[in-house]
C-alpha cells in the first residue's frame, strides 16, 4: 500500500489550514468592527475612539425604541403565522390531493422565491396600495375603501404571504414521501383517506413546520423591504428600517455608535432564533418514515371538494403570485396605470428607454448580472473547499470549521452589509474594495455560504468514502482525492450550487445598501434610490427586467444544465 509522502501531506495540511483561516475571516471580519463600534464613543476608524456603553443606553432611551421593537416582533410574529398557514395547507392541498392543475400551480406557487422582496413589495404597492391598480377597481365598484396595507397588520399579511412559498417548498417534501404504510395502517382501522391525510401524514410535517416557523420569523424581522415601502411613509418603523435610516444618516452625521449597538442586538436575537431552532429540530429523527422500502403514499381524493379546493387555491396564487407579477409588468408598459382607462390604450415603451438610455440604469442592471456570476462561480468553489475539509479531511478542527460555515445563517443582510462598510473604512488597504463590485461579491459569497453548503454537503456524503481510500492506498494525497475522484461526480451539485448563487446574489439588495456607490450600483439599489424619488415607472421596469432575466436563467438551468431549483 503506497503511503503519502511527507511533501504532500505538507500541502494536504496547507489547504486545510489555508481554507480555515479564510473561513473565519471571512465571518469574524465583518462582525469585528460591528462589535467595536457598538462600544466606542466615536466612529472607529478616529484614533482617539474611547470604549463606553452609552451606545446601549441611547439605543434603550431612544425616543420611541419600544415601540419599534414591538413592531418588529409583531411584524415577524404575524409573517410567520400567514406564511405557515397557507403554505401548510398548499402543501396538503398540492402535494397529496387530486387537485386539477396541481403540477402548474405548484410550479407557480415557488415562483415568489426566485425575486427579491423589493420586487414583490413593489408589486403589491402597485396591485394594492392606496392608489393601486386592484384597490381603485374595488373602490370604484363598491365605494369602500377595500384594505388598508399601511399598518402593521396590512404590512404582516403582505410578508407572510409572499413567505408562504418557503413553508410550502419545506413542507411539500414531508406529504409526498411519507410512508404510504402508515396511512395505509389507518385505514384498515376504517379511517377515510382525507381523515388518514390528516391525522398520520399531516402531524410528520412537524419539524418541517418548526423549522420554516423559526426561519420565516427571522426572515420578518430582518426584512427590509415591505417595511420600508408600507411604513416608511406613515412612520411605522422596525428594526431594519431604524437601522436603514440611522446608517444612511450616520454616514453624514457620524452617528454609528447607535447603529453599531442596534446592529449588536438585532444579531444577538437571530443568533438565539438559529440556536433555537437547532435545539427544537433535535429530535427530529423520530419523524422520518421514509426507510430503504418505504413506497410514496397515494393521492387522495377530493371528490365533491375538488373544484371548490381548485377555487380556493387559485384565488390565492391570482391573488398573492399572479397580480403581483402582472402589476410590475403592466405599470413598466404604461406611463400610468389605473382600472379607468383600458389598459392596451396605454402601452408605452417609455419606461423601458428611460432605464436603457442611462447610464447608471444600465450599469446597476449589468453589474447585477455580473456580481451573480463572478460571485456564483467564486462562491461555488469556497463552499466546494469548504465542504471537503469539513466533510471528507482528517483535520482535526474539521467540525469547528463547519460550524463557522454555517454561522452567516445568523446573520442578517442588513448586518453583514454594515459590518463590511465598518471593515473597509476601518481596515488599513480595504479601502481599495469600496465603491467596487469586488467587496458586494465578498458580502454576498459570505451571505450565502450556508446556502450553498446546504447543496454540496448531501451530495457529498452520498460519494462513498472508500473511493477515497482506494485512490489513497493508490499514493494519491487528499488533494489529488478530492481533485481527481470526488469533485468530477459532484458536478451536478455544483451546478445546482452555484445556480442557487446566482439566483440569491441577483435579488440580493440589502446587504449592498451601504456598500454600493456610484459606478457600483445594482439592481435592487437602483431601485431604492428611484422609489425614493417616487419614479415608479423606471422601478417598474428596472423589476420587470429583474424578473424576465431570472426567468431566463431558470429556464436555461432546468432544461440546459438540468439543474433542480427549489425543488
Amino acid at each position: 500500500m503506497a503511503t503519502p509522502t511527507k511533501t504532500t501531506a505538507n500541502r494536504s495540511s496547507l489547504i486545510f489550514w489555508t481554507v480555515a483561516l479564510l473561513t473565519v475571516i471571512m465571518v469574524i471580519g465583518p462582525l469585528a468592527p460591528i462589535v467595536m463600534q457598538a462600544f466606542l464613543d466615536q466612529p472607529l476608524y478616529v484614533e482617539q475612539a474611547g470604549l463606553t456603553t452609552s451606545n446601549f443606553v441611547r439605543l434603550f432611551t431612544e425616543a420611541g425604541m419600544g415601540e419599534i421593537a414591538l413592531n418588529t416582533l409583531y411584524f415577524g410574529a404575524l409573517t410567520m403565522v400567514v406564511a405557515q398557514v397557507f403554505g401548510a395547507v398548499m402543501a396538503v392541498i398540492v402535494g397529496r390531493t387530486n387537485l386539477p392543475g396541481r403540477t402548474w400551480m405548484g410550479e407557480l406557487l415557488i415562483w415568489p422565491l426566485f425575486v427579491s422582496n423589493l420586487v414583490i413589495a413593489f408589486g403589491w404597492f402597485i396591485m394594492y396600495g392606496p392608489s393601486g391598480y386592484i384597490t381603485l377597481a374595488v373602490r370604484s365598484w363598491t365605494g369602500l375603501e377595500p384594505w388598508n396595507l399601511y399598518t402593521l397588520t396590512g404590512m404582516g399579511l403582505v410578508a407572510g404571504l409572499s413567505q408562504a412559498p418557503l413553508t410550502y417548498l419545506m413542507c411539500i417534501g414531508a406529504v409526498t414521501k411519507a410512508d404510504a404504510q402508515l396511512e395505509a395502517a389507518a385505514r384498515s382501522a376504517g379511517a377515510s383517506p382525507m381523515r388518514a391525510l390528516l391525522s398520520v401524514t399531516v402531524p410528520m410535517m412537524r419539524p418541517a413546520l418548526i423549522y420554516s416557523a423559526v426561519l420565516n420569523f427571522v426572515i420578518g424581522i430582518e426584512m427590509l423591504a415591505i417595511p420600508l415601502v408600507f411604513g416608511g411613509p406613515v412612520g411605522l418603523d422596525t428594526i431594519t428600517t431604524f437601522l436603514y435610516d440611522k446608517g444612511i444618516n450616520a454616514a453624514v452625521q457620524s452617528d454609528y455608535g447607535i447603529v453599531g449597538a442596534a446592529a449588536v442586538m438585532l444579531l444577538l436575537v437571530v443568533g438565539f432564533l438559529v440556536w433555537l431552532q437547532g435545539r427544537l429540530m433535535r429530535n427530529s429523527d423520530r419523524f422520518v418514515t421514509v426507510r430503504g422500502k418505504a413506497s410514496r403514499p397515494s393521492v387522495v381524493s377530493l371528490g365533491k371538494w375538488r373544484w371548490p379546493a381548485f377555487a380556493f387555491v387559485f384565488a390565492y396564487l391570482f391573488f398573492s403570485v399572479i397580480a403581483v407579477f402582472a402589476g410590475i409588468l403592466m405599470r413598466a408598459s404604461v406611463t400610468f396605470l389605473t382600472p379607468l382607462v383600458p389598459f392596451w390604450e396605454l402601452l408605452s415603451t417609455h419606461n423601458f428607454e428611460l432605464i436603457f438610455s442611462q447610464a447608471s440604469y444600465v450599469r446597476s442592471i449589468w453589474n447585477s448580472v455580473v456580481v451573480s456570476l463572478l460571485g456564483g462561480v467564486i462562491g461555488t468553489i469556497v463552499v466546494i473547499l469548504i465542504a471537503f475539509v469539513a466533510r471528507r479531511s482528517n483535520f482535526r478542527f474539521s467540525r469547528p470549521l463547519e460550524y463557522v460555515a454555517l454561522f452567516p445563517r445568523a446573520l442578517p443582510g442588513i448586518i453583514a452589509g454594515l459590518g463590511f462598510f465598518y471593515a473597509v473604512v476601518w481596515v488599513p488597504g480595504l479601502d481599495i474594495l469600496r465603491g467596487t463590485i469586488w467587496i458586494l461579491i465578498a458580502a454576498f459569497v459570505l451571505r450565502y455560504i450556508p446556502i450553498g453548503f446546504g447543496t454540496i454537503a448531501p451530495a457529498l456524503s452520498q460519494i462513498g468514502t472508500e473511493l477515497d481510500r482506494a485512490s489513497r492506498s493508490a499514493g494519491a494525497d487528499w488533494w489529488s482525492t478530492m481533485r481527481h475522484i470526488v469533485l468530477p461526480l459532484l458536478k451536478p451539485a455544483m451546478f445546482s450550487t452555484f445556480a442557487l448563487l446566482f439566483i440569491h446574489f441577483f435579488k440580493e439588495y440589502v446587504t449592498a445598501v451601504f456598500l454600493y456607490q456610484s459606478g457600483s450600483e445594482i439592481i435592487g439599489t437602483t431601485m431604492l434610490t428611484l422609489y425614493a424619488q417616487g419614479d415608479n415607472g423606471p422601478v417598474s421596469a428596472l423589476a420587470a427586467v429583474q424578473v424576465i432575466i431570472t426567468a431566463l436563467f431558470v429556464f436555461i438551468a432546468r432544461r440546459v444544465l438540468g439543474v433542480k431549483i427549489y425543488g
